[in-house]
């Protein structure tokens, strides 16, 4: 299930959520939360963690501070990967370390009951099904839900008296779980066999209140921050170009800005470039500064680009490497990649 919050897949699901899974599966979860990404890297660097299963995703790159993260996932002692195609988490591994190729979700999913299908969630709330109709490209792969149930298997047998293998024979077996446990998700069987599938409930949209206290929006004001930006330095985000998604990149061209051939960039605005003697198509390496750490992003191309004084752009994930592990949103604790103070060093001809 794309949508992976609602469907309680996060560090601190609701005492609500664990309440009903733990009602249908016959089980008491437990309620002391888990790690988020930073929490998890820095567990691994203290030893905390011993093994690291990934279900798809390409986590070296899409976390903060490169370096640092891999150096975690190597304290690791296993490593595991569930995977359509290779990425450059594969390369950094524990002591020991699995790749399990799996079916993608536009291959045919053939199980004992037949053609499956998944749902996915898209970002206005909208669920819907997806079928893959191409030859898988291999009779070997298995699919997620197969992988897991195998796990589960071998770890849990015959626990809680569930039937593992009834959620890979047919996943509706696995929706009729999911409709007992998630509001909204109610006869989720026949809803996402609609045509479009179905919409979430949402209680601003529909009842036209927040779900506060006061059934009002909240709103809280917040000091802006003030950044120790000091001469010669930067404040660099990081973005995302058209032909990507997440750490997937399509292309070297990114049609919105006017970049070709590339994406080891930096934008700058055409002011600063003259201020520190730079010319477009420049070589520099990026330095980032944070509690007096620096973290370096090599050979990056100087581009002028309609953007503030004082600031640049680089794209993720080439310029992870310079986001700190411990500079991080109060609460969420999300890295700081829109808000890094970086500064310019000029490649010389022939490093």
């Amino acid at each position: 299930m794309q949508g992976d919050r609602t469907m309680g897949i996060w560090e601190r699901p609701s005492h609500d959520f664990l309440h009903r899974l733990g009602t249908e599966f016959r089980f008491t979860p437990p309620h002391a939360h888990g790690y988020s990404t930073v929490e998890a890297i820095e567990a691994m660097h203290a030893g905390k963690v011993k093994i690291f299963f990934a279900l798809g995703g390409n986590f070296l790159s899409a976390a903060p501070d490169t370096a640092f993260t891999a150096h975690g996932l190597n304290r690791c002692e296993m490593t595991v990967q569930v995977s359509t195609k290779l990425n450059r988490s594969h390369l950094i591994t524990g002591d020991e370390a699995l790749i399990l190729p799996c079916l993608g979700r536009t291959e045919l999913d053939l199980q004992a009951n037949g053609e499956q299908f998944v749902c996915v969630e898209d970002s206005m709330g909208a669920v819907h099904s997806s079928q893959g109709r191409l030859d898988p490209a291999s009779a070997e792969l298995m699919s997620e839900p197969a992988i897991v149930v195998a796990l589960a298997q071998a770890t849990l047998g015959a626990t809680h008296g569930i039937d593992w293998s009834e959620f890979v024979r047919n996943y509706d077996s696995i929706r009729e779980r999911i409709a007992a446990v998630i509001p909204g998700f109610e006869n989720l069987n026949s809803r996402i066999r609609q045509p479009n599938g179905f919409i979430l409930p949402n209680a601003v949209r529909d009842l036209r209140e927040f779900r506060t206290a006061s059934k009002k929006a909240l709103f809280t004001a917040h000091p802006i921050p003030h950044l120790n930006v000091e001469a010669g330095q930067f404040v660099m985000t990081t973005i995302r170009s058209h032909d990507q998604y997440n750490t997937t990149i399509y292309g070297m061209e990114d049609r919105y800005r006017g970049i070709h051939q590339g994406r080891r960039v930096v934008l700058m605005n055409a002011q600063d470039m003259a201020a520190q003697k730079l010319s477009a198509g420049d070589a520099v390496d990026v330095v980032s500064h944070f509690r007096g750490v620096q973290r370096r992003a090599k050979n990056f191309r100087v581009v002028a680009y309609d953007i503030p004084l004082g600031c640049l752009a680089t794209y993720f994930p080439e310029a992870n490497v310079l986001v700190p592990i411990d500079s991080f949103a109060e609460g969420s604790m999300t890295p700081t990649s829109k808000s890094v103070i970086v500064s310019l060093e000029r490649v010389t001809v022939g490093r």
